[in-house]
């Protein structure tokens, strides 16, 4: 009798240590960014690639239609406080909403000499009258002294050291000429960019190949939003992120706006998608641009070039079809 309630105890405890370690396998999947985890135990092979999605291109249209744009949808999740934007798609850090919209913002610069203007001898402080001719060799006309006065003073009421107003014998209340507070200098205006601006988009996705279910996954684990190097207010010449964000995150976005994230159908307007459907079944356009490497380099600076880039993102989806295939093959 002993015996049996020793072994029913046994089961008991290993049932609850199974349930345990699947929760916690669960919890850490998730934390990836991952929809749907598959449990490590359960992934014969798995590979990060890294893919750029251009929204300009007419099989991603869809997800770029006007006024409901995948860059707008995202956003304005995030000024609603709905969505927590990442630093990066190791998804540690996190952004707060005031720093994503200064990473999508710009900087008004304000004028600036064509190169006709400084060949003909102007310089930047002439923009400003800080020269010292008026630009042409006349010499500047000097300020007069009691204006440049007044602006830097001020009159106010004399105070003494208890900070009560002072007055003469008759009752007026005695005023004084101080130096005037320096003023700032305005800060330079920032612009946001327009959300139909935000065309790129970089996907971080496991492809992994489920032995249980034998067949091949694509798991997004993150989406990024990049501001297009080719911006002419982009004055960096470099893609510059604005955020990266968990796929999970985005599903539930995606499906608590229906009305307005939605895979543009421009066969049927009664057959629009969800962007979350969208994603799940693969309606977009891509290209590699990295694939797990100990350098975690990308396929550009490994193979010498933007065009070799190219040409090696292709060869690297062949040949993960390929693989794919060959599980197949005895």
């Amino acid at each position: 009798m002993k015996s049996i309630h020793t072994l029913a105890a046994i089961a008991a405890g290993l049932s609850l240590s199974l349930t345990a370690s699947a929760q916690e396998q669960a919890t850490t999947a998730t934390s990836t960014g991952s929809h749907r985890p598959i449990p490590p135990s359960d992934q014969m092979f798995r590979k990060s690639i890294w893919r750029q999605v251009d929204l300009r291109e007419k099989q991603n249209k869809p997800m770029f239609s006007e006024g409901k744009e995948i860059s707008r949808i995202i956003l304005e999740a995030v000024k609603r406080g709905e969505l927590q934007a990442y630093k990066s798609d190791s998804l540690t850090s996190t952004f707060n909403p005031q720093e994503v919209t200064g990473n999508m913002s710009y900087v008004d610069e304000g004028f600036k000499l064509s190169d006709e203007e400084k060949a003909a001898g102007f310089s930047e402080k002439d923009l400003n009258g800080g020269g010292s001719d008026d630009g042409w060799g006349t010499p500047a006309p000097k300020k007069g002294a009691s204006k440049a006065t007044a602006a830097k003073t001020i009159r106010r009421p004399k105070l003494d050291k208890n900070g009560k107003q002072l007055k003469d014998k008759k009752g007026k209340v005695i005023m004084e000429t101080v130096a005037a507070a320096p003023v700032a200098a305005p800060a330079p205006a920032g612009n946001e960019y327009r959300y139909k601006d935000l065309y790129e988009m970089e996907i971080k996705e496991d492809m992994i190949f489920d032995k249980k279910r034998s067949r091949m996954y694509h798991d997004i684990k993150s989406i990024t939003l990049l501001v297009p190097s080719t911006l002419p207010s982009n004055t960096s010449g470099i893609e510059k992120p604005i955020g990266t964000f968990k796929y999970s995150d985005l599903v539930k976005v995606f499906r608590a706006n229906p009305e307005n994230a939605i895979w543009f159908n421009a066969e049927n307007d009664a057959q629009h998608k969800n962007l979350a459907d969208a994603f799940e079944l693969w309606l977009f356009n891509s290209y590699i641009t990295k694939v797990s490497n100990a350098g975690d380099s990308r396929l550009d600076d490994i193979y010498g070039g933007a065009q070799q880039g190219i040409l090696a993102a292709q060869q690297t989806a062949a040949d993960l079809i390929e693989y794919e295939y060959n599980l197949w093959s005895f």
